[in-house]
């Protein structure tokens, strides 16, 4: 039985997320966290925080005894979310679309 943790329209770019997601995909999820508490890149905050709360799942789950220790990262991908569009202006009246794009986060952590 695997936990999984999503976090929606994350307010990063997903190609710079996909960047972060890749280094900790398949790893365990305490030295994932090692991983990402030191990586200087902006979307390692977004991906511990989903990270932390897929490992809270398991460790609150009633029905089995989950030893936090042995958890690792069975999935990791980061969707494409929507996309919030401003308009800028440009020179001689022009309009121009500026494309403020989301990700989604998902993080699966099953046990050994």
């Amino acid at each position: 039985m695997a936990w999984s943790a999503t976090h929606r329209h994350a307010r990063i770019a997903p190609r710079k997320a996909r960047l972060v997601v890749d280094m900790i995909r398949g790893m365990k999820a305490s030295e994932a966290l090692n991983i990402l508490t030191y990586t200087p890149k902006r979307a390692s905050v977004f991906v511990s925080r989903v990270l932390k709360s897929a490992v809270a799942n398991a460790d609150e789950d009633k029905n089995r005894d989950v030893d936090v220790e042995k958890l690792y990262i069975v999935e990791a991908r980061v969707d494409e979310g929507p996309r919030m569009k401003r308009v800028s202006p440009k020179d001689r009246g022009r309009a121009y679309m500026i494309c403020k794009q989301m990700s989604h986060i998902i993080l699966v952590v099953d046990e050994k």
